[in-house]
């Protein structure tokens, strides 16, 4: 039976933390990952006013094969990174252990993944790895992927289900509207965009761990 764990690292403890290092005020959140040929090349979103400096230093890292913008619109963009995941020791035990990154954001400081492994057993292949390789991490929270109902999150990571249920305590979802995304960007200390996507990401998760996709609940 499949878990899902949820687990926090500090951006220097892996190479691509390293890779895309962050100012300050900038968040990631990783779109997904796509398969090119035996390497993956993540898609990531980056939340910022001013993206130059960023561009730059994960262009000139030593790791990085290719780094292109896809997409950019008001205070954040999508990007297209290829970089040699060989001294990147989280993600070979995350490839060893067959495991699956479901979501990943991440700060300056630090990246919170939510990991899908095929087994217990292979969730603890995966914190062996780790600890050879002097992996440090905290867990979160860690429960079976088939039963949604255990998780009182439903799946969100914890910054969707805090934005969620801010958006919804403040009066967000109200007709009229008693607070605005910039007030709750305020609260949450991120953009006003940034608080748009997390609570599109989040209601979609809620609804893909809630409906069976038959408009049922699960």
């Amino acid at each position: 039976m499949s878990v899902v764990a949820e687990l926090s690292i500090q951006s220097k403890q892996f190479e691509l933390g390293r890779v895309l290092e962050l100012s300050e005020g900038m968040l990631l959140e990783l779109d997904r990952v796509v398969p090119v040929g035996e390497s993956t090349v993540p898609l990531v979103w980056v939340y910022a006013s001013d993206t130059q400096g960023f561009e730059e230093r994960v262009a000139n890292h030593p790791s990085v094969r290719g780094f292109e913008a896809l997409d950019r619109f008001s205070g954040r963009a999508l990007y297209r990174l290829d970089w040699d995941t060989t001294g990147d020791h989280l993600f070979d035990a995350i490839h060893r252990e067959r495991a699956h990154v479901l979501r990943a954001t991440a700060t300056p400081e630090s990246w919170t993944f939510e990991l899908r492994f095929p087994s217990h057993e292979a969730l603890s292949g995966f914190q062996t790895h780790c600890e050879n390789a002097r992996i440090h991490f905290s867990v979160a929270r860690i429960g079976r992927s088939n039963e949604p109902d255990d998780d009182p999150r439903y799946g969100l990571t914890e910054s969707q289900y805090d934005a969620l249920v801010l958006a919804v305590e403040s009066g967000y979802y109200d007709i009229p509207r008693r607070r605005t995304t910039v007030e709750l960007a305020e609260e949450l200390g991120i953009s006003d965009q940034a608080v748009t996507e997390r609570l599109r990401r989040a209601i979609i998760a809620l609804t893909e761990n809630t409906l069976d996709g038959t408009g049922h609940t699960k």
